[in-house]
C-alpha cells in the first residue's frame, strides 16, 4: 500500500532497462518477399510503401541485405508469368519460388527460408485451391485441393526451403502435407500452419501485392469469422496434432487474444503482422499523425508480449536498423 509500495521507483529511466519483462531481438523478425516472375527490376507496391516486388534473380541481393541488417529468415510469395485453374505453376520445377529458393539457399547458407504454400497466386480464379460445385455454389473444395497442396509443399522442400507454411486453412493439410514431405524424404522439413487464420479485412494490400484477389465469392468458408475465438484455438490444436512444427495467428495485432490462447497449447507460435496494419501506420505516419518508430516497434513488442516467438512483419527491416540504433 502507498507509500511503501511506490511503483514508480521502478520506472527511474536508469532503471527501466534492467526491470523490461518483453525484450524485441532481430532474431524474432520475419520479413516477406515478393519475387516476381515477369520482372526484371524491382518495382514498387503502392499499397506497402516501401515494400517492392523482386524479380528472380534480383532476390539474392535483397535478401543479403536483409541478413546484412541481421534478418535470418524471410518468407516467400511468388507472381507467376501464368496462371490456371490448377494452380499447375504452383509446383512446377522451374516456378517462380522454386527458383527463388535455389538461388536464395546456393548463396546464402545463413538465411532460413520459409514458403507460402498455397494456390492464390496461381489460379486464374483467385481462390486457394481447386474450386467446383457446393450445396452453396462455388467454391473452394477441401479433399480435392489437399492433392495440390502437397504437390506445393514437397515441390518447395525438393528446391530447399528449410520450412513450408500451407496457408489455405483447408482440413487436414497438415497432416497430408507432413505425409507427403516425410514420403519424399524430406522429414527434416518444418511445417508452419497458418493454423488461426482470419477472414479478415486487412488483407487488401496483400492481394494488390502478391496478384491474389479471388474472382467469385470469398475466403469466409476456409477462414475464421473474427468473432470465432474458440474455433480460432481449436484450428490450431488440430493442426498441432496432425503435427505442425509451428502455428500461427493472422493477423496479428488485433488477434492478441487469440495468440496468448495459441501460446498455451505448447508449440512455437508465428503472430503475422500483416499488410493492412503495416499500411495503417505507413499512411497515419506519412500525414503527420504518429511517429511511425515508435508505433512500429510498439506494435511489435505488443505482439511478442502476447506469445509470439516469432514475427512475421514488413517493418522487419527498418525494425532491426531501429533495434541497433537503440544499443
Amino acid at each position: 500500500m502507498f507509500p511503501e509500495r511506490r511503483m514508480r521507483r521502478r520506472r527511474r529511466r536508469i532503471i527501466q532497462p534492467l526491470l523490461r519483462e518483453t525484450e524485441l531481438r532481430k532474431t524474432d523478425l520475419i520479413a516477406p518477399v515478393f519475387v516476381d516472375e515477369s520482372i526484371d527490376a524491382p518495382i514498387p507496391i503502392a499499397s506497402m510503401p516501401g515494400q517492392f516486388r523482386h524479380p528472380v534473380d534480383g532476390v539474392v541481393d535483397h535478401c543479403r541485405r536483409l541478413l546484412d541488417g541481421g534478418i535470418r529468415a524471410v518468407i516467400l510469395f511468388g507472381i507467376p508469368v501464368e496462371k490456371d485453374s490448377e494452380a499447375t505453376a504452383a509446383y512446377a520445377s522451374d516456378g517462380v519460388i522454386q527458383r527463388a529458393v535455389r538461388e536464395i539457399k546456393n548463396n546464402l547458407r545463413g538465411m532460413a527460408v520459409i514458403t507460402d504454400v498455397c494456390a492464390c497466386e496461381y489460379t486464374d480464379h483467385g481462390h486457394c485451391g481447386i474450386v467446383g460445385e457446393t450445396a452453396d455454389g462455388p467454391d473452394l473444395l477441401n479433399d480435392p485441393s489437399l492433392e495440390l497442396m502437397e504437390r506445393i509443399a514437397v515441390s518447395h522442400a525438393e528446391s530447399g526451403a528449410d520450412i513450408v507454411a500451407p496457408s489455405c486453412m483447408l482440413d487436414g493439410m497438415v497432416g497430408a502435407i507432413r505425409q507427403a514431405l516425410d514420403a519424399a524424404g524430406h522429414t527434416d522439413t518444418l511445417i508452419m500452419s497458418y493454423s488461426s487464420k482470419f477472414a479478415s479485412s486487412l488483407y487488401g494490400p496483400f492481394r494488390d501485392a502478391a496478384d491474389s484477389g479471388f474472382a467469385f465469392g470469398d475466403r469466409t468458408t476456409y477462414q475464421i469469422n473474427p468473432g470465432n475465438a474458440r474455433e480460432a484455438v481449436m484450428e490450431s490444436e488440430l493442426d498441432g496434432a496432425e503435427g505442425a512444427d509451428i502455428l500461427m495467428v493472422k493477423p496479428a495485432g488485433i488477434y492478441l487474444d487469440i495468440l496468448a490462447s495459441v501460446k498455451e497449447l505448447g508449440l512455437p507460435v508465428a503472430a503475422y503482422q500483416v499488410s493492412g496494419e503495416y499500411a495503417m501506420i505507413k499512411a497515419a505516419a506519412e500525414r503527420g499523425w504518429l511517429d511511425e518508430r515508435a508505433v512500429a516497434l510498439e506494435t511489435l513488442i505488443a505482439i511478442k508480449r502476447a506469445g509470439a516467438d516469432m514475427i512475421i512483419t514488413y517493418y522487419a527491416e527498418d525494425a532491426a536498423r531501429w533495434l541497433d540504433e537503440e544499443q
